[in-house]
């Protein structure tokens, strides 16, 4: 039978440790009532809706977790394949989100109205659903759905009805996402929209007419 020396066992079950260290998974579960987890934090009732609730669930361990749920329409399992950062949807309407910039990469503060009209386009098609990708790092999360947001589950989350703090330090953390409700967005749209719209106070009328 081969033998190992005890150096060798122990550097093993460090290599062990660290790599079981190393795994990080976060969930945050937005619902429209109270979130009941239980010891495990992978069964999770809500009720009837109500105003958001928020529950963030951490796991160390490399493998899958699946989180069986059980609601007032029925029960539902979501599944989280992988390290990361995901938001799991237990509201009765959709919520969407991108990631945002900050610093020197978000540039002047200052928009014009020629660059809020492509902003207003964007979030139009954000509510449909169109362009939505992992690539363009924005998200549209139907009911009773888990989304995977970013491979670093430390990433910072501001979620609906939230804003995001002007003394925050985006320094403090890798990375910042924000998520709205769908009635959020067709609010933020109606607003800029009439900002795009030029006036008719702007434009000049000649005496007499």
């Amino acid at each position: 039978m081969k033998k190992f020396s005890a150096a060798t066992l122990s550097l093993a079950a460090l290599l062990s440790l660290a790599a079981c260290k190393g795994h990080h998974k976060k969930v945050i579960v937005y619902a429209g009532s109270d979130i009941q987890v239980d010891n495990t934090k992978t069964n999770i009732t809500v009720g009837e809706g109500g105003p958001l609730h928020q529950q963030d669930l951490d796991f160390s361990g490399g493998d899958p977790v699946t989180l069986n749920v059980q609601t007032p329409s029925g029960k539902l399992t979501l599944e989280v394949p992988e390290d990361g950062l995901f938001i799991a949807n237990l509201k009765n309407d959709t919520i969407v989100g991108s990631y945002q910039r900050t610093g020197a990469e978000a540039g002047n503060n200052r928009i014009t109205r020629d660059q809020l009209k492509p902003m207003v386009d964007s979030l139009q098609k954000l509510v449909l659903g169109e362009n939505v990708s992992a690539a363009n790092r924005n998200y549209f999360i139907l009911p009773n759905h888990i989304a995977k947001v970013s491979s670093t589950a430390e990433a910072k989350v501001f979620g609906p009805f939230t804003t995001i703090p002007s003394s925050f330090d985006a320094g403090s953390v890798p990375e910042i996402y924000k998520f709205y409700s769908i009635k959020e967005v067709h609010e933020m749209i109606n607003k800029f929209s009439g900002m795009v719209t030029p006036e008719s106070s702007d434009k000049k009328t000649a005496p007499g007419k």
